[in-house]
């Protein structure tokens, strides 16, 4: 008997040879694909159980590879495999523990999931309120070390969720978390020397903070740099908590951006940007690129940084788009 591929609750034969994708595409199953060739990578599926080929993860992002991701037109399993497609997320109720202003118009929300909910720090959620009202928020600490989850969020005025918080939540709320999702979290696969350069800006630092704390708590040896822009001063949030670390750790610098400012000894004045590209480390060929918050400095940075010699397999990008409703 050949190999057989689960999927969907459904089980499929491969013919000798065969690939995952193109044994499902066979069976009519609507899969998403392209080039075939491994390069654009659209056809990207989850083993939820089998020994993914080698030749299936060449060249993706080793959080790809730690999310059991692979390529499905270059996977020839040589055993049964059960896969899905990426993102199948699950449910799982949390019950609101507390809320903390960060800053003027920032709230830390701390979450108890009430079931097991892996994630890692530096991915990001879907949370959905009683109202059905969704967004998504990354997650800011490590909840495989601690029993909860913390997200920071930005009041925006008449946002939905927003005001269902600043008006109406409570201690012992109960919520939905669904996913995880997301490639922007810390990785070890390819050693603890790499220079890491992580650049946000608002609660583009959620992600950041968390996967700076992962980063510490592994004993990277590699040089770290966080670069939290804002507007004003008064945005900026966390600074003690930043500050302590720097001067905890050695190899970790903490550098504030503030756009409308002046420079002094407690920031930098300009754009993050600017700020960014003039200090990235020498060693670009190794550096590790983090990059989350608005879309617009996101997009903007992540090319820039290419441009100058980062490869975009070492960049990992998480715009922070505004919801329409």
């Amino acid at each position: 008997m050949g190999v057989r591929i689960t999927y969907a609750d459904s089980v499929y034969d491969l013919e000798d040879g065969e690939s995952v994708l193109d044994g499902l595409l066979r069976h009519n199953l609507d899969i998403p694909y392209s080039c075939k060739s491994g390069t654009c990578q659209s056809c990207l599926m989850q083993a939820v159980s089998g020994d993914i080929p080698a030749a299936a993860q060449i060249d993706l992002k080793p959080g790809y590879k730690k999310q059991n991701l692979f390529l499905a037109c270059q996977c020839t399993p040589e055993q049964d495999m059960d896969v899905q497609l990426p993102g199948t997320a699950i449910d799982v109720p949390a019950v609101i523990h507390s809320m903390e202003m960060l800053n003027h118009n920032v709230v830390r929300l701390v979450l108890m999931p009430q079931d097991e909910f892996t994630c890692e720090p530096g991915q990001y959620i879907s949370l959905i309120n009683g109202k059905g009202v969704t967004r998504s928020y990354s997650i800011a600490n490590d909840p495989g070390k601690e029993d909860h989850i913390d997200l920071h969020i930005r009041f925006i005025k008449n946002g939905k969720m927003s005001l269902w918080l600043e008006n109406q939540a409570t201690r012992g709320d109960m919520l939905t978390l669904r996913g995880p999702a997301g490639n922007c979290f810390y990785t070890s696969d390819d050693g603890y020397d790499y220079p890491i350069v992580l650049a946000g800006t608002g609660t583009g630092l959620a992600p950041l903070y968390g996967i700076l704390n992962r980063a510490l708590e592994c004993g990277h040896k590699g040089r770290i740099y966080l670069y939290h822009g804002a507007l004003q001063a008064e945005d900026l949030y966390y600074i003690d908590e930043l500050q302590a670390l720097s001067e905890q750790h050695d190899l970790f610098d903490y550098v504030p951006c503030v756009l409308n400012g002046q420079d002094n000894n407690f920031y930098k004045a300009g754009n993050i940007e600017d700020i960014v590209m003039k200090a990235l480390p020498k060693n670009k060929a190794q550096t590790r690129l983090f990059l989350c918050g608005a879309p617009d400095m996101v997009n903007s940075l992540k090319k820039k940084a290419f441009l100058s010699g980062l490869a975009s397999k070492h960049i990992y990008a998480d715009a922070f788009l505004p919801s329409k409703t």
